[in-house]
């Protein structure tokens, strides 16, 4: 069953032959869309494998593949409002921690999801990765306990 004009309505980007490619951080460019299966959990995962962002203080490039995983509660993310969002970071000037940080609560913002999870994998840099990991689980539900778990899971991960 196709999705009818008003569960569109707010997906403006998508069809549109005059993207426009945002240089500074812009979060405002993302779009939702309704979950057809709020009552179902389930996983969606993004991977960002060319994500750039500027260090705050050298303004020299920082390159990352950002991987996002999110259990939706009513709202879906439009996937190139997500892409154009992760192009803003281009020109933005942030420490890794923050970037991560960023990007998941304006997924919250956008979204109210269930859970959700951002890592970011950042190539070395003075001979260090870093892979920053943020998280949340809708306060008060069994996914705000599954943040927790997933939290020092991803820490595991990393030995």
């Amino acid at each position: 069953m196709m999705r009818s004009e008003a569960e569109l309505e707010g997906v403006t980007l998508l069809g549109n032959n005059k993207t426009q490619y945002k240089t500074t951080y812009s979060p405002e460019v993302l779009e939702k869309f309704p979950n057809k299966h709020p009552g179902n959990d389930y996983m969606v995962t993004f991977n960002c494998p060319e994500f750039t962002s500027l260090c705050p203080k050298t303004g020299q490039p920082d390159f990352a593949e950002i991987k996002i995983n999110y259990i939706p509660d009513q709202f879906l993310v439009e996937s190139k409002s997500l892409k154009l969002y992760m192009f803003s970071f281009r020109n933005h000037g942030d420490f890794h921690e923050d970037c991560v940080n960023i990007i998941m609560k304006d997924l919250v913002k956008l979204l109210d999801p269930k859970y959700i999870e951002v890592e970011g994998i950042f190539m070395p840099r003075g001979g260090i990765s870093l892979y920053p990991f943020a998280n949340y689980g809708k306060p008060g539900t069994e996914f705000e306990a599954l943040a927790k778990s997933r939290l020092f899971t991803a820490i595991d991960r990393r030995k």
